[in-house]
């Protein structure tokens, strides 16, 4: 079976879909798979002259939380379409000092603090993965290697080769308990969109590795409030630099 890879983009990351050869053109999808409607339809492109299939994880005009993402839906369709490889793109605040914004992390752990949402493929049986390592190192690996040798062209190209992600349920942002709370768990980063992407995707048996974009430092690191127009600003930087590591990835991987 040929190699087809999948990226699933959250914030900022819709312009991905056009970092194509050629035109993209529209997958024709049912509108319902098994779990409901996926986020939006699916893109198929070239980047770097390999086909991808693009998602836009909270909708094509961002309009879905991270609690309200069907990503059962969305892992099913990817899966219906034969993907052999997910690489999923998160906006996180860092928690950790070395991690500078506009920083990429590639993590190797997740600690999940959300709740209620949809979690599983499993409702109906009594199913248990392995998800001691919930990211692929085979894939993390190429990813962090392609990484390496960007940074070694531009010391301006910050980024982690590990960390771990703490997932919150959002759709607010933490206070600064509960960062303080996530940094003793020895959680990295904080975002709201790694669970159960992930888990659906082990379940499924996809490999799956994430690239997570230091947006803001989370809250009460620098003393500061967050402002979301500051971190407008660095998703610009971040989305960048995320496109260099795909492209690379992509000529080599």
């Amino acid at each position: 079976m040929a190699e087809l890879i999948a990226l699933i983009g959250g914030t900022g990351l819709n312009k991905l879909s056009g970092l194509g050869d050629g035109e993209d053109r529209e997958i024709v999808l049912p509108e319902e798979t098994p779990y409901g409607a996926p986020s939006q339809h699916l893109e198929l492109g070239r980047i770097a002259g390999r086909s991808v299939v693009f998602l836009a994880r909270h909708g094509n005009s961002h309009q879905l939380p991270p609690h309200k993402v069907n990503y059962r839906a969305n892992i099913w369709s990817l899966q219906q379409l034969q993907v052999t490889k997910i690489i999923a793109v998160n906006a996180v605040g860092s928690i950790a000092a070395h991690l500078e914004l506009a920083d990429l992390v590639i993590p190797d752990q997740i600690i999940d603090y959300s709740y209620g949402r949809e979690h599983t493929f499993f409702d109906a049986d009594v199913e248990h993965i392995d998800f001691s390592y919930p990211y692929d190192e085979q894939l993390r690996q190429s990813l962090i290697d392609s990484a390496t040798e960007l940074k070694q062209q531009n010391e301006a190209f910050g980024f982690a080769a590990s960390g771990v992600y703490g997932c919150t349920q959002g759709p607010r942002l933490e206070t600064a308990a509960e960062i303080r709370r996530m940094a003793k768990d020895g959680c990295d980063v904080v975002g709201m969109t790694a669970m159960p992407e992930a888990a659906l995707a082990r379940e499924l048996d996809i490999p799956y590795a994430g690239i997570s974009m230091v947006v803001n430092k989370a809250a009460g690191i620098d003393g500061d409030t967050i402002s979301m127009e500051e971190i407008r600003a660095v998703v610009e930087v971040s989305v960048e630099r995320v496109g260099l590591l795909l492209k690379h990835f992509l000529q080599g991987g």
